[in-house]
């Protein structure tokens, strides 16, 4: 949990064990590893939110993307790409919350990312932050037949 998070509002923390368990137990869309942290999806809290009439959208690395694809092949995936290698680096190093050797595994993981583009439905480059948050929302619209967010 980073400074500020809550509990239920930007994840579901749990312990290690209760993670394992859940995964265990089939309750999660998907699950990865991730520079060493466990990150997952539970099933429950997606039915219950597509069960409601919303749509739902997942904020999630390669693996989960393609673990989602196989359990809902009707997902619409968007890559997120940063304009480079360079500038993802900087980013992390911007961010102040990773060190030296975690930033390195988060460039390697983004590097294997990359390479994997074109399994996505949709690509957007984040060169600007309100004009990919712009490009989303078009393409959330477009999925969704909603109307996109003025701007």
């Amino acid at each position: 949990m980073r400074q500020g998070e809550r509990d239920g509002r930007e994840y579901h923390f749990m312990t290690r064990d209760d993670f394992e368990r859940r995964v265990a137990a089939g309750e999660f869309l998907e699950h990865v590893t991730y520079a060493g942290n466990l990150y997952g999806t539970p099933e429950w809290e997606v039915e219950r939110r597509l069960a409601a009439g919303h749509s739902v959208i997942l904020e999630i690395e390669l693996i989960g993307a393609r673990a989602v694809r196989r359990r809902l092949p009707d997902a619409v995936a968007v890559f997120i790409a940063p304009p480079s290698m360079d500038e993802l680096s900087r980013r992390l190093r911007d961010r102040g919350t990773e060190d030296e050797a975690d930033i390195a595994r988060r460039l390697e993981v983004g590097r294997t990312e990359l390479e994997a583009m074109a399994e996505f439905d949709h690509v957007i480059v984040n060169e600007d932050r309100e004009r990919a948050a712009d490009r989303l929302a078009d393409v959330v619209a477009e999925v969704t037949g909603a109307v996109a967010r003025a701007r």
